[in-house]
């Protein structure tokens, strides 16, 4: 599926259910805001080695997946009440960041950019 169809798929799953008049942006927001904190709380206090494994627990696997879902949906619904093209945005992002981060100040290096070459 590519994500037109998933933002059509949630539209009409909402159509359906006539939540569009709940879909504004600002629940939206607020919806994907606690979704990633739901998300952020399976990782809370894991150390990053467990971090990176938590997909090696079948329970926490299928939280994990389940809150990845639910923050691309919210994400998903806001673009399309906002009418953004989030491949276009997010293809301008990654060449904003290239020009922002350039390869020999970055590599390699997990300072904030307006820290590089300082």
């Amino acid at each position: 599926m590519t994500l037109t169809s998933l933002q059509h798929a949630l539209a009409r799953f909402a159509a359906e259910r006539e939540w569009e008049q709940f879909h504004t942006p600002k629940n939206l927001v607020m919806a994907l805001a606690g979704e990633s904190g739901e998300l952020l709380e399976i990782f809370q206090w894991l150390a990053p080695q467990q971090s990176a494994q938590v997909m090696q627990d079948d329970e926490r696997a299928v939280q994990v997946r389940e809150e990845m879902a639910d923050v691309l949906a919210y994400l998903l619904r806001l673009a399309d009440v906002l009418d953004v093209d989030l491949e276009q945005a997010l293809a301008e992002k990654i060449e904003k960041n290239r020009r922002k981060y350039p390869v020999h100040l970055a590599r390699g290096n997990a300072a904030k950019y307006t820290q590089l070459g300082e």
